[in-house]
């Protein structure tokens, strides 16, 4: 991990020393987070117990949490963001330092992910890990002659104008992978040229780049995509508890899906620590990790708070204790040059 500040996250960090000025109001609770993370089901639950009025905003992308909080961050006392974005926050000075003493569950979370070194830096934790899973392919089988296995049903002409993709830098990443580059998170100029010069060339084929998992559900449920990245397990089920007449299927490309996982992170000056720490806490038992795995379709980060929630046929399927499967996926990370990834990106979105 770097420890030097690129331009752009020198530049938040700036911004961060004036962002935060406004208070929320106490035993209030003020999340900024991803569709499925607060959901009613088992956020009146926490709100019950813990007394704290719970408010969420939500994001599309990792990129919107820095760009939110530069604006104001003083409305929000927790952040979710993914591994990759962690740092940037650490390094911006948006988040402070977090006493995993006071987070009840602590201990239980996987240690391939509670120790990351993403997480734990400079003597001090930045983040709790909360839920995690992969980004795999979805497409529509009664469209396809025969299955895909590969992220090149993504740059199929034959399919123009029913392709759809994350509006997301990690789409340099499945780029990347589709062109035959291992390193994807510090790809040199040329590689990054050549992803970008696909990206262009991709683009008549995409139907429309999606901001959130509600926007592809709607794209694949009005027929309007038949095939794109997707987080595993979340647009499925909803496109499919629609009955629309059709389903659609997840699957691993040969090139490998990626794995993310998100994690809480307390906003530097929150007056609210303490409803922040029982939040953290809530999150890592059972009726917040089965909770969200219920409400997303993702994997839990606590194997010991859902021994009693969830069947062992569930827990199959959310990949409980099953690390090996983590070491199949492509977990993100920070690129090396996370300027030059989103300049490029924009770049892409910029093209006629």
């Amino acid at each position: 991990m770097r420890t030097l500040k690129t331009p752009m996250i020198a530049a938040f960090a700036a911004a961060a020393i004036t962002a935060q000025t406004l208070a929320a109001t106490a035993a209030e609770l003020n999340i900024l987070t991803w569709e499925g993370y607060a959901a009613d089901k088992f956020i009146s639950k926490f709100q019950t117990e813990s007394g704290c009025k719970v408010t969420a905003s939500y994001v599309g992308s990792n990129d919107d949490f820095a760009a939110k909080l530069a604006a104001g961050g003083g409305v929000y006392d927790i952040i979710t963001p993914s591994l990759d974005t962690v740092p940037m926050m650490r390094l911006a000075g948006f988040v402070q330092a977090i006493d995993t003493a006071k987070v009840q569950g602590h201990d239980s979370i996987y240690p391939e992910f509670s120790k990351n070194s993403d997480f734990v830096a400079e003597g001090a934790t930045w983040a709790v890990p909360l839920v995690w899973g992969s980004v795999s392919l979805i497409y529509r089988p009664d469209k396809f002659t025969s299955k895909p296995d590969s992220i090149s049903v993504l740059f199929d002409p034959a399919y123009k104008g029913k392709i759809s993709l994350w509006d997301d830098k990690s789409a340099i990443y499945w780029t990347a992978r589709y062109l035959g580059y291992n390193n994807v998170f510090d790809l040199t100029d040329e590689q990054l040229d050549a992803v970008k010069a696909k990206l262009v060339e991709q683009k008549p084929l995409i139907r429309k780049y999606w901001a959130s998992a509600g926007e592809l559900t709607e794209l694949m449920a009005n027929q309007e995509v038949y095939v794109s990245n997707a987080w595993t397990g979340l647009t499925s089920k909803d496109v499919n508890n629609l009955k629309k007449g059709f389903e659609v299927v997840e699957f691993t490309p040969k090139e490998k899906a990626e794995g993310w996982m998100d994690s809480m992170m307390l906003v530097k000056d929150t007056p609210n620590q303490d409803c922040a720490y029982k939040f953290m806490s809530f999150m890592q038992s059972a009726d917040g990790q089965c909770g969200i795995a219920e409400s997303t379709g993702y994997f839990p980060v606590n194997p010991k708070a859902v021994e009693s929630c969830m069947s062992d046929e569930l827990k199959k399927e959310r990949q409980v204790n099953n690390i090996e499967f983590v070491k199949s996926l492509v977990m993100w990370q920070q690129p090396k040059r996370l300027d030059k990834y989103l300049e490029v990106w924009n770049a892409v979105k910029a093209a006629p």
